[in-house]
């Protein structure tokens, strides 16, 4: 998640908020330590995020938007 949140720019209460969303999902976690797992995709998702929210959709809308695309 600390890294996901490092190299996305996003804060790790942004990254939990959006996963309760169902924004972005976790590809996996460690059963050791139960850290969450995430791809490449997941960083795409999250620009893609803050693009259209910068464009002034709302979390709703964006949602809707990305959900169309997958």
């Amino acid at each position: 998640m600390k890294d996901v949140s490092r190299m996305s720019g996003h804060s790790t209460y942004t990254l939990k908020y959006y996963l309760q969303l169902g924004l972005v999902e976790e590809i996996g976690r460690s059963p050791a330590t139960n850290f969450r797992y995430f791809d490449d995709s997941t960083l795409e998702r999250l620009k893609a995020i803050r693009v259209l929210r910068n464009q002034g959709f709302s979390l709703g809308e964006i949602n809707t938007r990305l959900s169309k695309k997958s």
